[in-house]
């Protein structure tokens, strides 16, 4: 209670232990050690004006900012209002202070409120816009994180499944994901293809089929998962077709070897008939078989019987009846001559005489549907190796006249050539005399007639003569008897 007379509302500085935050709104401008106190029991006074009190949480502190529009808003500004004491201020005689020196603190006391409030208004400003902002760009980028998330189904060799991805293409998705894709796989969009929410994409593996279609073998690609898909990407008409594995059968990544053979049109000609079939045979002679011909012995096809059919081949069974024939024949020897310088020029003598060898050789006779064909040779052996014969050819000067020959072994060679018998004829006829003379050579010596017919002491002067111009050649066998 003031003791003053008048009891003024200059409030003093505000006490603020927990400063300005801690402090209620309702309570700014008012001095709590000047207050009026009302007595116990004592209705207060009438207020003069409208009560203007509000609670702190319906006073608004000034502008803000609009989360949804961005915009600054400034709303009405209430300053909060004190409730005013009951009746008048006692001063300590009891006496009621001056209603203008009370407007005058009042007034005062108005303008610090009201300058307090833009105050609180400027701060709360300053720290609602920054929480405004980070609001509005969180809500960006959460718009943002909502438009890069895409939603889209990946089927990767049949297996599909539904995920969500940032990538932009479908490339970019199958490295997130780990699915690598060669040059064999199949991938559909297209890589480089830009994704979209609802997308979808496939990866088809591919699969090494080692085929061999129709007796051509070769490695080819498919993306198919069993054997009856592998056929129809192929384009393999498989319809009365034989297949080495169940069409059912599922090809894994490592692939599997297949064997097709395509149904074909076959004609077979044999015994004078013609066949047609339809068959999926592997070789010439399972077609024929399947013809209703049966091969026998050395019986044969036109084509190899091993052969692949082809669609359209038409194939002649051959009939083959044959035989074997043996034949032996001689093998020359060979003549190897040596040089003596003992002999004469011109004389050659045997040393050793050749055989002949022996070759044993077997031709396959063939009648095919009746007709004879060329003997043809199977086999070809030596019996007996051939023996060279071995003659010694004289280098030793012949003499230049008969009187040179006079001291050789005629006598020698009369008894090798024809016995000693002047009248001697070879068993031909040609050869005749005492050293076996031919007509012709007989008459180049001046002999004439037969040499037979010649005296002994002529057909040694002709032979002597004969000696000097051919040495002992002329006597192959014998000649050797002259130097003995």
């Amino acid at each position: 209670m003031s003791n003053s007379q008048y009891e003024r509302y200059e409030a003093y500085e505000e006490y603020e232990p927990y400063g300005p935050a801690h402090r209620p709104p309702a309570y700014d401008g008012f001095d709590v050690h000047n207050a009026h106190t009302l007595a116990y029991g004592v209705p207060a006074s009438p207020l003069p004006y409208e009560d203007t009190y509000r609670p702190g949480y319906e006073i608004s502190v000034g502008p803000v900012v609009s989360v949804a529009t961005g915009a600054s808003e400034t709303p009405e500004v209430r300053e909060p209002v004190l409730p005013r004491q009951a009746g008048s201020a006692q001063t300590a005689g009891g006496a009621v202070p001056a209603d203008g020196a009370r407007a005058g603190a009042g007034r005062r006391g108005a303008r610090r409120r009201r300058a307090r409030a833009a105050e609180r208004s400027d701060g709360s400003v300053r720290r609602l816009l920054p929480q405004a902002l980070v609001v509005a760009f969180l809500a960006g980028g959460t718009t943002a994180f909502v438009a890069k998330d895409k939603a889209v189904e990946l089927t990767v060799d049949g297996k599909p499944r539904t995920l969500h991805t940032f990538a932009d293409d479908v490339t970019e998705l199958l490295a997130q994901e780990g699915v690598e894709v060669g040059r064999h796989d199949v991938v559909a969009p297209a890589r480089d293809v830009a994704l979209a929410s609802g997308d979808e994409v496939a990866v088809r593996y591919g699969r090494p089929v080692r085929l061999t279609l129709d007796g051509h073998p070769r490695e080819v690609w498919t993306t198919a998962h069993t054997v009856q898909g592998a056929l129809e990407q192929l384009g393999v008409r498989a319809e009365g077709a034989y297949l080495s594995t169940s069409r059912s059968q599922p090809i894994g990544r490592a692939g599997l070897a297949l064997d097709v053979r395509t149904e074909r049109s076959v004609t077979v000609m044999a015994d004078g008939r013609s066949r047609r079939v339809r068959t999926n045979a592997a070789t010439v002679r399972e077609a024929v078989e399947e013809a209703g011909v049966i091969l026998r012995g050395e019986d044969t096809t036109s084509v190899p019987p091993d052969s692949f059919p082809r669609d359209g081949q038409t194939v002649t069974v051959l009939r083959v009846t044959g035989s074997k024939e043996v034949r032996e024949e001689a093998i020359p020897f060979e003549v190897e001559r040596k040089k003596d310088d003992s002999l004469f020029e011109g004389t050659e003598v045997v040393e050793r005489e050749g055989q002949l060898g022996l070759r044993r050789v077997t031709f396959s006779l063939r009648t095919v549907n009746g007709v004879k064909q060329k003997p043809r040779l199977t086999d070809d052996e030596v019996v007996r190796e051939p023996q060279s014969q071995i003659v010694k050819v004289g280098t030793k000067p012949v003499p230049p006249s008969t009187h040179d020959a006079d001291g050789l072994n005629w006598k020698g060679l009369a008894a090798c050539e024809s016995g000693g018998r002047p009248g001697a004829v070879d068993a031909s006829g040609t050869y005749g005399g005492l050293y076996q003379f031919d007509t012709r050579t007989w008459h180049s010596l001046g002999g004439s007639g037969r040499p037979q017919d010649a005296p002994a002491a002529e057909q040694t002067k002709r032979a002597k003569k004969l000696y000097v111009r051919r040495g002992a050649s002329p006597w192959p066998h014998c000649g050797a008897r002259l130097h003995k």
